[in-house]
């Protein structure tokens, strides 16, 4: 008998002990099946415009600005009352590079002090705090992401591909690093059905879908447009099925904490 006592006792010490020795991973925190649109470079009026149109849906997007020294004061106006109405307003570049090629002909430091560092500077004195950065022209590198992780809660590059949505990256994965699959009427991949079923994945699979696109127009006339249709059709698509509007920015809470 006092030999399985001891016997036991052994055991619960091990167990306990192999309990407060084991590291625990982190848990990525449950959340909703939703969308992020994201809008890029500096077409601040066809934001505003596309802002009082789809209000009625109480949307939430992310705009990343390029150029921002070149934007006069009236867009700039514009910019801090969508940010005060909730949306993100985050970084493309000060003079909208291609990082990638960029850092190939120059290295990582000159494009840190040429196109991140300035951007922020400027950006911060407008009145606007930036934690989100979107690489022009969707390119990016290991190298790049490392650089700009320091002063970025979430990174946005470009998914290119027309898989499956399974196969798609333009969901959220429990990374800091993301991508979005654009929808331009002009992208070789965008279709609407295509959309509805990136769609219907991110909501049968709870999964966050990340759209982007550039200036929203009625009738498209040139590249790097997007219908303002298209927004309907995705936030009709939303309302009808209860998804939620993210940010990118809303990512960082929801990445698993170290």
């Amino acid at each position: 008998m006092k030999v399985f006592i001891r016997t036991m006792f052994f055991l619960m010490f091990l167990t306990i002990f192999s309990c407060d020795n084991k590291k625990e991973k982190p848990v990525p925190k449950p959340y909703k099946a939703g969308v992020i649109l994201s809008f890029d470079d500096a077409y601040v009026d066809e934001w505003a415009e596309a802002d009082n149109a789809l209000k009625k849906y109480n949307w939430r997007a992310t705009f990343n600005v390029c150029r921002i020294d070149s934007i006069g004061a009236p867009e700039i106006k514009k910019l801090l009352e969508m940010q005060k109405y909730g949306h993100e307003i985050a970084g493309h570049g000060y003079h909208h590079y291609n990082a990638v090629k960029f850092v190939q002909q120059n290295g990582i430091d000159a494009y840190m002090q040429q196109e991140i560092n300035p951007m922020i500077v400027s950006m911060k004195k407008k009145g606007f705090n930036v934690t989100s950065f979107a690489y022009p022209y969707g390119e990016r590198s290991d190298e790049l992401d490392k650089a700009l992780s320091p002063d970025f809660k979430i990174i946005r590059g470009r998914a290119f591909g027309g898989e499956l949505p399974e196969k798609q990256d333009s969901y959220f994965n429990n990374s800091k690093i993301v991508f979005a699959f654009d929808i331009d009427n002009s992208h070789i991949h965008f279709s609407i059905p295509y959309l509805l079923e990136l769609l219907d994945y991110a909501k049968k699979h709870n999964k966050i879908l990340i759209l982007c696109s550039h200036k929203p127009v009625k009738e498209v006339t040139e590249n790097y447009q997007t219908k303002i249709e298209t927004l309907e059709f995705v936030c009709r698509y939303m309302k009808l099925n209860d998804l939620k509007f993210y940010t990118l920015s809303d990512l960082d809470d929801l990445l698993p904490k170290k």
